[in-house]
């Protein structure tokens, strides 16, 4: 086939889907064409040709190579190629990657536990691990992956789903993490756990992938995480037997044998200390009832205690005071290990250690363990490196993020009732809980879109920086919200959850920002504030409808909202409810009463701050015409709000002033290709393509994969292909294989209207 480069051209070889796509480009053959005359679908050509598949199975191959008429040596170099990327993909390949569990320490005693799992492995389906708190679950589900890594060519994903906490993590959350590693934008990410789960099990239908689902609470939680395909394999760990998950499999972990325990005591001490005093060495394990953490806890103790002996450390298990009742006590059944470690730590380490224990969500930094802890800044680090350095706590991440294991947190809870005064800890409390919900609402008012610099008197140095703590610490300031909310700190609450509007838009599906909110509306009304209460309530509709996608219960907010705003004649509160009710009443099909609440709420906004409202106002109304093709009367409203915003850009925030450019470029656009000007509508697109990151949503409502496509669309139709050519390719590798199949293919189908390279053109 003339024009073809052989396989021989390149001395590493090169991807089997790159030369399928370099024959079918030069047969002049669409991939519909190829799906037809091969037999293999669309879907199969598009993942070989963009790398989602290595090589074609052998059949497929041959029935490639017939479609594209391939004889003689080209035909062989074909099939041997796709024969070669076979080969290469069980060595290595496309891997998916999240693994939000702690690095396990090694497995000792578990082999036949091991092979049941990898036996699960070749068919697949669902494994629940169960057993006692502390028995090792989690290794055992972190070796399993380990060994298993190389039978699953897609990937692992592994998440603490944190069950035993107060707020485990939800489905919907875990979903969105989920989701987001396999390459879902976050403005695709569905705002229904039900439409996640579907997607999720979508995804994972055609790969090889395991998932471990750790410290899981309950069936409910686990079930939408599970994959419906038979190739992936689904470990769960849990304290539950779970037994109402249908199709699963059960794996009951037990103690060690005591033959194992020593073997792992032996591992952390060496084995030169437990030969030294077998009796002794055999008495510490049975103490600690066999239960690896344990056994693990004690171990690590005496590897930095060298000066200790095994019979010194028996004499102190022995005390059974100090030691867990008996196996029945539930969850403080680890009680003796923790204290034996506990015990050793410095006066100031264990005061650190219990008070800890007020921290409210998942993690924190070493800022929020001196403000729980009442130690100094200079001196929380030291005790925080002690705690590490005991196992009493893990190092997340770097920068550094602490977390407790969930047992050890209880055992600290324990300790701080037990050894600090109640009026103490209710202090103590109270001044975490401020401080959280001060900081936050710090940080929520940098998005503000009146907030053009920071305050001076600003705990934080930047937008950037405020952004990065309110997604560092999510768990804690809401956390915070609820403590706050049940002391009846009722103007805290309103003024945090006011502050926090602007930042919730465009992140609606991070967090449950509908619960934020009817904090701060029962908050405002028990204070009897009404504007907050209006305010507040709006925002909740907002978070109804474009958060949750629950237009009904978004209505069923607004409209009284409207009416309180009505009834105390707040007209800024009048306006922006009318224009959220505009919104959502053209969501439900109710046109007439839709286009009347946005006008009217864009006639009210003219005497109001641009930022504040009348740049949203005039951007519904004028989205709402344009949705009707009233192209003419959109851009009338939509140019000079364009150019208003711009001119007055450093009077916002860089979030605001960046979000509502490319709105209001998008905008028009789409007006403009809807007038067929072509050349103007791609430089619109241009230019908010320009201001958007790859990968990234533009503040949830454009990504930039979406604007080039309108870019190349654009300049396709305006007759300047070459523009039109480079900025659909982009598009196509920006956009998810299958996430985003329909706008692929959309792009796909505009790069195929295009002539050949080097035909002539208006470019």
């Amino acid at each position: 086939m003339s024009g073809m480069t052989s396989l021989a051209d390149s001395p590493s070889g090169p991807a089997f889907g790159q030369v399928l796509l370099r024959y079918r480009t030069a047969a002049r053959l669409s991939q519909s064409d190829m799906a037809r005359l091969s037999g293999l679908s669309v879907r199969a050509l598009r993942e070989l040709e963009h790398g989602r598949a290595s090589a074609a199975q052998e059949r497929s191959a041959e029935l490639l190579a017939s479609a594209l008429k391939l004889g003689g040596d080209e035909r062989e170099s074909f099939i041997l190629l796709a024969k070669e990327g076979r080969r290469r993909s069980l060595r290595s390949g496309n891997r998916t990657m999240l693994y939000a569990l702690p690095a396990a320490p090694a497995l000792v005693g578990r082999e036949r536990e091991l092979e049941q799992l990898s036996r699960a492995a070749e068919t697949g389906g669902v494994m629940v691990v169960m057993g006692p708190p502390g028995v090792g679950k989690t290794s055992l589900a972190v070796a399993a992956a380990d060994r298993l890594t190389a039978q699953f060519p897609d990937g692992c994903l592994a998440l603490d789903l944190r069950g035993v906490d107060d707020h485990p993590i939800s489905a919907a959350a875990a979903l969105e993490r989920m989701l987001t590693t396999l390459g879902v934008p976050a403005n695709r990410i569905p705002a229904l756990e039900i439409d996640r789960s579907s997607l999720f099990r979508t995804l994972l239908r055609d790969r090889r992938v395991l998932v471990v689902l750790d410290n899981a609470a309950d069936e409910a939680q686990v079930r939408p995480l599970l994959s419906s395909g038979e190739r992936s394999l689904t470990i769960v760990t849990s304290r539950r037997s779970l037994a109402g998950l249908e199709a699963a499999h059960w794996l009951t972990l037990d103690v060690l044998p005591a033959v194992s325990s020593l073997d792992l005591l032996a591992e952390i001490v060496g084995d030169e200390l437990v030969r030294g005093e077998p009796e002794a060495a055999a008495e510490v394990v049975r103490l600690c009832s066999n239960l690896p953490l344990a056994v693990r806890i004690v171990g690590n103790r005496l590897a930095t205690r060298r000066h200790w002996s095994l019979a010194y450390l028996v004499r102190q298990l022995q005390d059974e005071r100090t030691r867990l009742d008996s196996l029945s006590a539930g969850d403080l059944q680890l009680r003796s290990a923790f204290e034996v470690s506990l015990r050793r730590l410095s006066p100031g380490a264990q005061l650190v250690f219990r008070r800890l224990a007020l921290v409210p969500g998942a993690h924190f930094d070493d800022d929020l363990a001196t403000i729980a802890t009442g130690v100094s800044p200079a001196e929380i680090d030291a005790y925080l490196d002690e705690l590490v350095e005991a196992s009493l706590l893990n190092v997340m991440s770097a920068p550094m993020r602490l977390q407790f294991h969930d047992l050890i947190r209880l055992f600290a809870g324990e300790r701080l009732a037990a050894d600090e005064p109640g009026d103490v800890r209710a202090q103590l409390n109270e001044g975490l809980c401020a401080y959280i919900l001060e900081k936050t609402t710090a940080a929520g008012r940098l998005f503000l879109s009146t907030v053009s610099e920071v305050p001076a008197d600003s705990p934080f140095q930047s937008q950037d920086a405020a952004k990065e703590w309110l997604d560092h610490e999510a768990t804690n300031w809401l956390a915070a919200l609820r403590q706050a909310a049940a002391l009846g700190w009722h103007r805290e609450v309103v003024d945090c959850t006011w502050t926090l509007h602007n930042y919730s838009h465009g992140r609606e599906s991070r967090h449950r920002w509908n619960e934020v909110f009817e904090f701060g509306v029962n908050a405002a009304r028990a204070l009897g504030d009404r504007i907050a209460e209006v305010d507040l309530l709006t925002q909740l509709g907002s978070a109804y409808q474009w958060g949750l996608a629950d237009s009904e219960r978004a209505l069923s907010t607004l409209r009284p909202a409207l009416a309180l705003a009505e009834e105390i004649d707040y007209r800024l509160g009048i306006t922006i409810a009318n224009s959220i009710l505009g919104s959502t009443l053209l969501s439900l099909g109710q046109i007439e009463e839709g286009m009347q609440r946005s006008q009217r709420a864009y006639e009210m906004s003219t005497g109001y701050d641009f930022w504040v409202t009348r740049f949203w106002m005039t951007l519904s109304l004028g989205a709402t015409l344009e949705a009707f093709g009233r192209f003419p009367e959109a851009l009338a409203l939509l140019s000079p709000l364009l150019s208003e915003a711009k001119s007055r850009a450093d009077q916002t925030n860089p979030e605001m002033a960046a979000k509502v450019t490319v709105l209001a470029l998008t905008h028009i656009g789409d007006c403009l290709a809807g007038l067929e000007h072509w050349d103007e509508a791609a430089q619109h697109f241009h230019e908010a393509a320009e201001l958007t990151v790859p990968g990234q949503p533009a503040y949830h409502y454009h990504n930039k994969a979406e604007l080039l496509l309108r870019e190349g669309t654009a300049w396709r139709n305006a007759g300047k292909h070459q523009q039109a050519r480079t900025q659909l390719s982009l598009a196509i590798d920006l956009f998810d294989n299958t996430v985003n199949r329909d706008e692929r293919e959309r792009a796909e189908a505009e790069l195929a209207l295009l002539p050949a390279e080097g035909a002539t053109s208006a470019d």
